[in-house]
């Protein structure tokens, strides 16, 4: 077959234009859950900022994932959004590189991510004396850096090899967005080596952050169940519910979708993959807050700080 120049062309979204009614609910869905997501993570990221009680290790990582799920839903969202309304589905070569460039940086970065937060739980409950000492403000600073970087490296590496395959004419992508394990299957050549190093990027990026999260949870476990008072427990485990809830919610159901490079035509398949790149962004915010009373005092005080404004704003007029 001749091989075609993909720069020049454009790629087709299937999604779910075999149902449209579907298309029309999940477009009002997204749309809600897109809003919930730019104010809760936005909310998050202004009160790490403006309250000097947040600016803690835990926060710090915290607001830096609501800046993350912020980018990474936004690389993908808007282009979906209109899709589902629109009979022409398409995206250029490069529009749909560089939102497969994005969402695999972002994703990966969020798996070390968790596993750095999950090592800031680890020192504060099992080795709070020197918590303050260890977790200092460079080491945050470069513990986010390296989690930036090697998301970047990841999905740099995967997309150059995804971009340099051959293609013969094959345009239609069976899913929602430019999926990279999606990508390579229209290519007219052996993608063993693609397979390989996605197999090694979710090994590296997928496993061995969420052992670490395992072991650290395993000592915490073991440091929580020797405070002797009750409160003291609860206490330590409400520090840790939000994460381990995260955590749950992130690895259950990426593991499922990309553990699977065979899948991926299924309605079903699709739909799962929409809730892990829509939903879980969406309720990170929600179950970082919801029992947080840090977070409450932040808001409270912030809510009156912005009353007090409007307030002298009405006196001088």
């Amino acid at each position: 077959m001749e091989r075609i120049n993909w720069t020049d062309t454009e790629f087709i979204l299937v999604g779910l234009s075999e149902y449209p009614r579907a298309e029309k609910i999940l477009f009002v869905m997204c749309l809600l859950i897109y809003l919930v997501i730019l104010l809760g993570n936005s909310t998050l990221i202004i009160l790490t900022l403006l309250d000097s009680r947040l600016h803690t290790p835990m926060y710090f990582f915290l607001g830096n994932l609501s800046f993350l799920d912020i980018w990474y839903t936004s690389s993908f969202i808007p282009t979906m959004l209109i899709h589902f309304l629109s009979e022409k589905k398409t995206i250029s070569f490069t529009r749909c590189v560089v939102q497969m460039s994005v969402t695999f940086t972002m994703g990966s970065t969020e798996c070390v991510r968790l596993a750095v937060m999950a090592y800031d739980r680890y020192l504060a409950i099992c080795i709070p004396l020197r918590y303050p000492i260890i977790m200092s403000k460079a080491l945050c600073i470069r513990m986010a850096a390296l989690s930036w970087g090697l998301g970047f490296l990841n999905s740099l590496t995967e997309t150059i090899l995804a971009i340099r395959l051959p293609f013969c004419g094959k345009n239609v992508i069976n899913h929602f967005v430019c999926e990279i394990l999606v990508l390579v299957k229209l290519a007219c050549t052996d993608i063993s080596l693609n397979e390989i190093t996605i197999m090694l990027a979710n090994v590296i990026f997928l496993f061995a952050p969420l052992l670490l999260i395992c072991v650290s949870y395993i000592f915490i476990l073991s440091t929580v169940l020797r405070i002797k008072s009750a409160g003291g427990r609860k206490k330590a485990f409400s520090t840790c519910s939000a994460h381990i809830t995260v955590v749950t919610l992130f690895y259950g159901s990426i593991l499922f979708i990309f553990m699977k490079p065979n899948s991926k035509d299924s309605a079903s398949d699709k739909l799962i993959a929409f809730s892990y790149g829509v939903v879980t962004p969406m309720l990170n915010p929600i179950i970082y807050s919801l029992r947080n009373t840090e977070v409450h005092a932040a808001m409270r005080k912030l809510r009156a700080k912005l009353v007090l404004e409007e307030r002298k704003m009405n006196l001088q007029l």
